[in-house]
Parts: C-alpha cells; sequence; structure tokens
C-alpha cells in the first residue's frame, strides 16, 4: 500500500516585517534543510483558520519582527502496512532533517493502486527496449538452440555504428 502524507511544520523566521516575506523565507529555509537528500518532500504555504469563528487566518504570525510560519510537507510513502507505519516514516523523514522544528500529521490518504501502475508503466516501458532483447533470446533457448544460435549470429550482425570503430 502506498500512501500519500501531509505534515505541518511551524517554522520559526527571524527579522520580517510582512506574512508574505515570511512565507517566502520559511519556504526557502525549510527547502534547503530538506534538499538534496528529500528533494521528492512538496513545500506549500499551510492554511489556518480562527478557532473561534472559523476564519481564515495568515499562515504566518508576526510578533517583535519574528515569524512563525505554518507549513504543509507533503510526500509520498510506498510499501507500507498501515496508514499508521506510513506517517511514522514520514514523520521520522521529515523530522531528521528539520531539527528544532515541530511537526504534526495532518492528513494520510492511501494512493489507488491504479496510480500506482500508471507510474510504473514509463519505467517499464524504457526497461522492456532493453530486457525485450534478452527475454526473447531466453524464450528462443528454451524452444530450440538453432534458433539461439541464428539469433546470435543476427545481434552479431547488427551493430551500433558508435561501436564500429572499436571492433575494426
Amino acid at each position: 500500500m502506498n500512501c500519500r502524507v501531509v505534515v505541518e511544520a511551524a517554522v520559526p523566521v527571524y527579522d520580517v516585517e510582512t506574512p508574505d516575506e515570511a512565507v517566502r523565507i520559511a519556504i526557502s529555509k525549510t527547502g534547503a534543510m530538506l534538499n538534496p537528500d528529500l528533494n521528492y518532500v512538496e513545500i506549500d504555504m499551510g492554511e489556518r483558520a480562527c478557532p473561534h469563528c472559523d476564519g481564515e487566518l495568515e499562515p504566518a504570525f508576526i510578533a517583535a519582527d519574528e515569524a512563525l510560519v505554518a507549513l504543509e510537507l507533503e510526500m509520498t510513502v510506498f510499501n507500507v502496512e498501515r496508514e499508521e507505519h506510513a506517517s511514522r516514516i514520514a514523520r521520522k523523514e521529515i523530522g531528521q532533517r528539520l531539527e528544532n522544528i515541530p511537526l504534526e500529521v495532518i492528513e494520510i490518504e492511501t494512493i489507488e493502486e491504479d496510480d500506482e501502475g500508471d507510474e510504473e508503466q514509463p519505467d517499464s516501458g524504457n526497461g522492456d527496449e532493453r530486457d525485450g532483447d534478452n527475454d526473447g533470446n531466453q524464450q528462443t533457448g528454451e524452444d530450440d538452440a538453432d534458433g539461439q544460435q541464428a539469433a546470435e549470429s543476427s545481434d552479431d550482425d547488427e551493430v551500433l555504428p558508435e561501436f564500429e570503430d572499436l571492433i575494426e
């Protein structure tokens, strides 16, 4: 089972004057901490709501030129047994790189198996081109030894232009 996990992070930012500036710096700072190891983690502004009126708030809270910015970090975790397992893996992977930044898992979504197949098709397509010749030779070898020898001799005749100089 594969899961998409969204983790909320509270990123402190110093020397800022506006919420937009705080968000830009927080995204940059978080990206620098995650890259290059976790460059597959998506970073987005967090959504905050007023606990009393449910009105939308800025993702950054600013006081005395310092801000606390809510960011959402999204990653896909592959081959997990349960959603709790995916949650622990995401928190561990992200938390190891974001030291002293509190994290909270806010969403876990199971990814359909069909989506997984679509993502793997381009990879298997490239692999089929390389593996197809080997599979063909193996099948020919199992069916008829003479056919395998004929296939090998035809492979020898077909040499890529880049390698002709090396053979001569």
